[in-house]
Formats: C-alpha cells, structure tokens, sequence
C-alpha cells in the first residue's frame, strides 16, 4: 500500500523509528528522520537572532526536555525533534520577528486554542494559557531574550504534540489489542513545522493536510461543532420513563420536553409541528419519534418506550463525545489505499464500500460478534480470495462447547445438519454414526467437524476469505430473519453479510466473467470454487458508535463492545501518561 499513515506510535519506547528514546517523563513518542533534512537557516530581515546567553537558555530547556509554564511541562519524547528543528534555524527562534510573535504563531496559537473543533482538548497543547502569552508583548517593557525563548519552545512543543495528535490520533489503538498494525512511513514533525509551517502562507491549509482526507471524516468534524451548539442550547431536561410503551394517540407527560428536544435535534421539522400543545402523542410528533429511533439504532416503530426515552435521555455533550471518539478512530487509519476499502463498522452492524472518491458505493447490513465470549475484532486485512460453496470447517472451540453435546444428545445430529467427520488432512471419517472412540477424538480436536456446501451451511454460498489470526471472515448465511433485526450481535465472531453476491460482484469487479449471474450459477452448482482476487482489496473492521451519513444524518450506536468506555477511561489520563507505552 501507499501514501499511509505518514508515522505512528508503537508500544515501545520508538515511535517508528530505529532510534529508542527512553523517557521517565512525557509518554508521546515522535519519529527520527535523518540528520540535514528541514534545513533552513537563512537568516531574514527581523529574524529573532539569539546572543550567548539566549543560546544557552535555550539548550538548556532542550537539554532536559523540560519547560516549566507548560501545562505537560516534560517533552522528552519530542526532545529529538526539538533539537533537530532548532539546530535548523541556527541561533533565531522561528517563531520570533523583531521581538513579535510571527503570523504563522498567532494564526497556529488559534488553532491550539480552538483544538476542541477537531475533537482534542485544547488543554493538551496550553489553549487556556496562551493569551497571558501573548498579553506580555503588549506591556510597557517588552519581553526578555529569556522569556522570547521559553515562549518560543512552548509553541514549538505544543505544535509537536498537535500536530500529532491531529493525524494518528491520541492514542495507540494496539493498547486495546486491536489489530491495526499497519505499516506506515516515518513523519517527520520537526522537517515539518520547519518547511510547512513557519513561513505558511495559509497555516489553516498546511495544517490540514496532516488530517485523514476522506469525506465521512469531514463530516463527522462539521458533526461534531453542530452536536456542540446542540448541547450549549438544550435544557437537558430528562423526560419520564413510561410504565407502558407510549402509542399514538396516549397521553405522556414528556410530550413538551420531547417536542423541543426532537425540534432541536432536527427530527421534529419546524414546519411539522404537533397541532396540539397539550400532552397528547400524536401528529407529526410521531413521524419525528421513528427518524429519531432508526437514527439511533432503534426499531421505528414510532412507540415511546422505555429503550427510546433511554436514548432521549443521553445528554447531547455524551454525543459529542462520541463523535470525538470516532474523530480519533479515524485518525488511527491509512491516509489512502491502493484500492478503495471495504469497512464493517460493529456497532452500526453494516458494511460500507468505498469507490475511488472515498463515497460510500454500496452499503448493506450485517450480523456480528456476540457481546459475550465472540466479540468481532477490530483489525485491518486484504480480501484476497471469494469461496463459493465453501465448507464450513467448525473451530475447535465450538466444536467442543456445541457440536459434541449436540451429538450426545441426537447420534443423528451430524447426517441431519450435513456434517463430517475428518481427520487433520481432510480425509472423511463419518458422515453418520459417530462411535465413541470417534466421540473421545472430538473432544481433543484430535478429529474435526466440517458441514458439507449447500444451502444449509453456516457460511450460506459464499464467503470472503482475509488472512488474519483470528480466523474471521465475512461470509453469507441461511439465517435471513436476522437482518430484521435492528440489533445484530449473533454470530460467534465472523461477519455474516446480507447481501453476499452483490458484495462479491463488487470484489471481482475486474474480473468480467464473474457477474452476479455467472456468481448465481456458480452458487446452483455443485462444485466448491476459489476465485483469487486479482488485486487485494482492503477491509477493515472497525468501531465507531458515531456515524455520518453522506446526506450529512448523524446516527449513534451502542457501546455494544464497551470500546467507547475503554477508549474514554485511556483518554481521561494525563495527556503524558495518555500514550500506551506508559502503561
């Protein structure tokens, strides 16, 4: 792959790099590029030109990474990339003109201070500090050469640690085990700050390029200042739980608070308004509840009840939240691919393909992991071959929890479900009767369980096939009904897609002979079939309970995984200590 995440932190003391920086205090790891790259030391006319004891000053901060007046004052992670950008600007400050903060440090100094419109806190990189900053150019005696220095390496710091938190978020999606390891090129903070950003004609524009460029992103930072208006205008008022579910029709003492509440959110059109101002459920009223409900993982039914007033309870910041969250989820992914990627979003139990433009050209429901005990990982991988009438070779672990009771149970269970019975090369031992010595080699894994291809099988006719060590893939499935659902945890970790042919279709679009016909053939055969996608294509399983639609709808979803809760708890930590390499 290409053009990927320009750097990354690892769980090691490195931040992709060779070089390991060990560090007592701050936790933020930042990457080494070679010495000479981001040289620039020409010197222009009001360049901030440092004598003997400014120099000293100033590497005596870089030599202990330490700056006491900053929020995190330590930065022993960064002190390489510190020096390195220093050591470029030979003995001026870059931030400094003729005794003033340059253009490019005040219109970055916004940005510190307004780093809550990207979804990060604007503490983290001394937002509440820097006015009395700046307030010290404005007094009757200008600053030192001491305190030009020291506000000089703030800036710098704080940048270092914006800048990278902007583009792989904050934390190191490793410490939750996901599998999204994936390869990445170094990025270079101080080449960075020192080419882009102290002579940035536009510091807004260089600065978003660090950013993800996909759309869904974009809309879920513009999601995120909407949901923040949102709550600094509502009451927060909490509306009853009924007893009963509340139908059209029913009185329900919540009705006012429910109808500002649903008008705010948008879901209530200004020009729908109820007829009734009393406490009668009814009118548009209605029709507001079920776009509300669906947006919010709920069956439309357009009934108030219990797990509806749950969800009109949550307060809008818990929804900004949320979409922070995903902001930083979507940080922890590649800028680009080779191919456009297919993403299963768990708590969303849907599936999104991506065209070349990064818009979403298909979209369908899924079933996932149970919540207990078969949880669908989050990892990264390349579809790189479809199966049509697969088997279903039964892992070991249901094997021995369900398949072997079953037979204990019902001898017949194994003929009746088009099961077999093999040895580890695949030979076939049963079909039928199931002997105990067989019944004792079951049990050690010794013999395995396979169901046979057909339109019985647990896989359905299809299946999806990415390397990965939890031996998870995608896969069609009898069990239809299931997509009713509005909720769908089922399945024991595997993703079972609604509409596999159209999916498959997509995945071999390269290769013309395999159409949705041709594919549909293939499934009414009788032969197993391994189709090699010619190009790999990317998928991703991922997690994010905040979800914008491309009209711009915002949708939420249950913490079904508690994901949201972890990536909370790791998040409230000090921001030094907020790195998993700390932990």
């Amino acid at each position: 792959m290409k053009n990927f995440w320009d750097h990354r932190r690892t769980l090691g003391i490195a931040f992709l790099t060779s070089v390991a920086i060990v560090s007592c205090g701050e936790s933020r790891k930042v990457p080494v590029i070679a010495q000479g790259q981001g040289s620039n030391t020409s010197q222009s006319d009001g360049q901030q030109i440092l004598t003997g004891d400014g120099q000293s000053e100033l590497h005596s901060i870089l030599d202990s990474a330490e700056l006491s007046g900053l929020r995190w004052p330590g930065f022993s992670n960064y002190q390489d990339e510190t020096k390195k950008f220093y050591n470029s600007f030979g003995s001026s400050l870059p931030w400094i003109r003729q005794s003033r903060p340059t253009s490019q440090a005040l219109a970055i100094i916004q940005l510190l201070k307004n780093a809550e419109a990207k979804g990060l806190r604007s503490e983290d990189y001394d937002g509440p500090r820097w006015d009395a900053r700046l307030a010290q150019f404005g007094k009757a005696a200008p600053p030192t050469e001491r305190d030009l220095v020291r506000f000089d390496v703030a800036l710098t710091v704080s940048t270092m640690r914006y800048v990278s938190d902007l583009h792989i978020g904050r934390i190191n999606p490793r410490l939750f085990h996901f599998g999204l390891d994936i390869d990445r090129k170094e990025f270079a903070v101080s080449e960075f700050l020192g080419t882009k950003l102290v002579h940035a004609e536009s510091v807004n524009a260089v600065m978003e390029t660090v950013e993800p460029p996909f759309p869904a992103y974009h809309r879920t930072i513009a999601a995120l200042n909407q949901y923040r208006e949102l709550a600094s205008q509502d009451d927060g008022e909490q509306l009853p739980v009924p007893a009963t579910a509340i139908k059209p029709g029913d009185s329900y003492a919540g009705v006012p608070r429910l109808t500002r509440l649903l008008r705010l959110l948008g879901d209530l059109r200004e020009q729908n308004e109820p007829s009734s101002n009393g406490i009668v459920y009814q009118d548009n009223l209605v029709g507001a509840v079920k776009r509300f409900q669906r947006r919010h993982g709920l069956d439309a039914s357009g009934r108030v009840d219990a797990p509806t007033v749950k969800e009109l309870n949550v307060p809008l910041q818990r929804r900004v939240v949320q979409l922070q969250l995903t902001l930083d989820r979507w940080r922890w992914l590649p800028h680009q691919f080779e191919r456009p990627p297919i993403v299963v979003n768990i708590p969303e139990f849907r599936l999104h393909v991506d065209n070349d433009d990064y818009h979403w050209a298909l979209s369908m429901k899924v079933v996932v992991g149970k919540v207990y005990r078969h949880k669908t990982p989050v990892f990264a991988s390349q579809i790189k071959s479809v199966i049509v009438r697969p088997y279903w070779n039964v892992p070991t672990d249901i094997q021995r929890a369900e398949i072997v009771p079953h037979i204990q149970k019902d001898p017949s269970y194994l003929a009746k479900n088009s099961y077999e019975v093999v040895d580890r090369s695949g030979n076939v031992v049963s079909e039928g009767a199931v002997t105990s010595e067989i019944m004792a080699q079951l049990r050690t894994g010794k013999l395995s369980v396979r169901q046979k291809p057909g339109q019985e099988n647990s896989l359905g006719l299809l299946k999806f096939e990415f390397p990965n060590p939890y031996d998870v893939y995608m896969h069609g499935t009898p069990a239809k009904q299931l997509f009713s659902r509005s909720r769908r945890d089922f399945s024991h970790g595997c993703i079972r897609v609604e509409d596999p042919v159209t999916l498959a279709a997509w995945v071999l679009r390269d290769q013309p002979k395999w159409t949705p016909e041709s594919i549909r053939a293939a499934m009414d055969g009788e032969e197993t079939v391994r189709i090699d996608v010619k190009t790999p294509i990317p998928v991703l399983i991922l997690y994010a309970t905040a979800v914008v639609q491309e009209d711009g709808e915002v949708q939420f979803f249950d913490d079904i995984y508690g994901y949201d809760a972890d990536l909370e708890r790791a998040l409230m930590m000090d921001y030094p200590n907020s790195d998993p390499a700390a932990n």
